[in-house]
């Protein structure tokens, strides 16, 4: 089978760490009794908070998870906090020694008061390809069985896949353990506190996430694939939090072309973006050929194999916001579960989850992947990576002919502030770097680098889509690019049909041609050219300065750890402006 047991894992045993070794205790106790999907959703049925709407489950996974016909999607509502607690995380092997021993006294305390309470455990499958497949368990009390049914519908049950799992390639990483706790009472000032004690105490090397004080469904879920992620990461592969998409051209209409192959690209990207609109779109606006065929690995999380060159999903679900779906919304046939909605009585009288976020921000829900349209679970290694930003000092699309560039594009990429929020003129000024747009990394980002490097090495080409607006006279006066540009964008990549040229402000980096974009969209050319925007001075000086940011950011990060990749990544963030 895949992954392994504590036992079969460690040569010596006395290599685990400590708060596994406290998660497999618990785990191998008798008293905490394994639920499965259908149980765990009857439980959720009578936990206070829980409500039953009358929008029924997709019926595929009533059948597939042996739920009663004409189970009811439930609605679980979380409280004060309807988001993920980044001030909550407690890395286990990145605090000193002295706190290493005061956290693992903290949580043996922690488990005592757990098993105080009537515990249940469940398992699943992470992975959905027979050559990535990962056991994992989640173990918490009665009272959190909803999270227990939406962890299951999110991943897979284990007796869903269990013939696949058994019959699957062996990896050499240990199974995964969450463990949840939300009654969790501890006053030290040591914790996070939002009305109540809260802990996401990590162990990526041991494969372990404890979540104290934390009800939010996304921990649980997030935590969990950051151990997938991480644990691919470990045996070699790139970890993606992005969507990927395939798309084969030998079954087009027009024969000439059918030597296009079928061709992968991946997009990502920071929240409003665009990753969904571009891995989702079921033709790119239209911009795709007759008689192509698309599949989707997934819109959200994958993993690159760097050996076999071919990329695989995590999860057989979504995990979606639902701030644009009101009732009546196609997409509400596919759903799973949902939480922190509102519920609305009808015209039948029946009551309805509430999409549009009218209750609160971050409703979310779980779709099944059917709504994606056809789907796969392993797809053909990328023919392109696509950054998407929103700097509006950009272009709409750049192509990188320089690797270096290219992957510090990917380390550096950035958000901005906005005025809706509470902070100074200086602070909106500042860009907000999360590398790969990937939240969830809990290992050394100079492994991204270098995973990344090894994709382009390998074939890929990249880009970067700017979706922010592109500089017209001022930074809050910006040309619009509208998504059906970049969709456009998006096929003509995919169909070589766009010839380069330098942009000489960005050494390494290159604009479409004249007289190739203007066959696709006329008038485009002169509607981006950089070379025309208006107070030039102004516009280069502010390319000074976010790319100052970019190479400060690298500067300050854990790459100067490896000064000849930081030297590389620097010495390509240097833009020619005069």
């Amino acid at each position: 089978m895949a992954s392994k047991t504590s036992y079969d894992f460690y040569p010596n045993i006395k290599d685990m760490s400590p708060i596994r070794a406290v998660a497999e205790t618990l785990m191998n106790n008798p008293k905490v009794r394994k639920v499965t999907v259908a149980e765990a959703y009857e439980m959720a049925l009578s936990q206070p908070g829980v409500s039953r709407t009358d929008l029924e489950i997709y019926p595929a996974i009533q059948e597939s998870y042996g739920l009663p016909k004409g189970s009811k999607v439930l609605n679980d509502c979380h409280g004060k906090i309807v988001g993920r607690t980044a001030k909550a995380r407690v890395f286990y092997n990145r605090i000193p020694s002295n706190e290493k021993r005061k956290v693992e006294g903290d949580l043996r305390e922690a488990m005592f008061q757990l098993e105080q309470h009537k515990l249940i455990k469940a398992e699943a499958v992470l992975g959905l390809d027979k050559d990535l497949m990962i056991k994992a368990t989640f173990i918490t009390t009665e009272s959190d069985a909803c999270n227990v049914f939406n962890w299951l519908c999110n991943f897979t049950p284990y007796e869903v896949l269990e013939k696949e799992y058994k019959d699957s390639k062996e990896i050499d990483i240990q199974d995964i353990i969450i463990v949840g706790f939300n009654e969790w009472n501890n006053t030290d000032p040591y914790y996070s506190n939002q009305g109540g004690p809260q802990l996401a105490l990590v162990d990526e090397k041991h494969n372990v996430i404890f979540n104290l004080g934390m009800r939010y469904f996304g921990e649980r879920k997030k935590g969990t694939l950051t151990l997938a992620w991480t644990s691919g990461m470990r045996i070699g592969m790139a970890a993606c939090h992005g969507g990927i998409k395939e798309i084969d051209f030998t079954t087009c209409d027009d024969s000439q072309l059918h030597n296009l192959g079928k061709r992968s690209i991946a997009f990502y990207g920071l929240s409003g973006t665009g990753k969904s609109s571009h891995t989702n779109s079921h033709d790119n606006g239209g911009t795709l050929p007759k008689g192509f065929n698309k599949v989707v690995l997934h819109d959200d999380a994958f993993q690159i194999d760097l050996q076999d060159k071919v990329c695989r999903v995590w999860e057989p679900s979504m995990f979606d916001k639902t701030d644009n779906r009101p009732i009546g919304h196609p997409d509400w046939k596919y759903c799973v579960t949902v939480m922190n909605h509102a519920t609305l009585r009808v015209e039948d009288g029946k009551v309805y989850p509430l999409g549009l976020d009218v209750r609160q921000d971050n409703g979310r829900a779980i779709f099944d992947r059917d709504l994606l349209g056809q789907w796969v679970n392993k797809c053909s290694f990328p023919e392109a990576l696509a950054w998407l930003t929103k700097d509006n000092v950009l272009p709409p699309i750049l192509k990188f002919s320089n690797l270096d560039l290219a992957v510090a594009m990917g380390a550096t990429l950035m958000t901005r502030r906005n005025r809706a929020e509470n902070v100074s003129e200086e602070e909106l000024n500042k860009l907000v770097f999360e590398p790969f747009a990937n939240p969830f990394r809990v290992y050394e980002l100079h492994k991204d680098v270098a995973a990344f490097y090894e994709i382009l090495k390998l074939g890929a080409n990249c880009y970067t889509f700017n979706s922010a607006g592109f500089w017209k006279s001022s930074d809050t006066d910006s040309t619009p690019i509208k998504l059906q540009t970049s969709l456009t964008l998006q096929t003509a990549i995919l169909m070589d049909q766009l010839e380069w040229e330098e942009w000489p402000i960005l050494p390494g980096s290159l604009i479409p041609t004249k007289e190739s974009i203007e066959k696709i969209l006329p008038g485009f050319y002169d509607m981006y050219n950089p070379a025309t925007r208006e107070n030039m001075d102004e516009y280069l000086g502010t390319i000074e300065n976010r790319f100052n940011q970019r190479r400060d950011y690298l500067m300050a990060s854990d790459v100067k750890d490896k000064p000849e990749l930081l030297d590389r990544l620097l010495a390509s963030l240097h833009p020619k402006l005069r």
